[in-house]
């Protein structure tokens, strides 16, 4: 089964970028680059779901066939 979860990635002031979701709690994720701060909270995200599932049974999230939100940078 595959969740969707929405993730929201900042840009810290020394370059950084943080990623944090509001649908998993405790999902937090540091990189250097987006791609890569999205590669590290995927990761994150999958052990809190593992963990979730432990204690509590398969997590109420969304699957992906259930959403479609989409987002594109254009240029400017």
């Amino acid at each position: 089964m595959e969740l969707a979860i929405g993730i929201q990635v900042e840009e810290l002031p020394e370059g950084m970028f943080l990623a944090t979701s509001d649908e998993l709690p405790g999902l937090v994720a540091q990189g250097r680059t987006v791609a890569e701060t999205l590669e590290i909270a995927r990761d994150v995200a999958r052990r809190l779901i593992e963990a979730r599932r432990e204690r509590e049974g398969i997590p109420s999230l969304p699957t992906t066939g259930e959403r479609r939100n989409y987002t594109i940078v254009v240029a400017a």
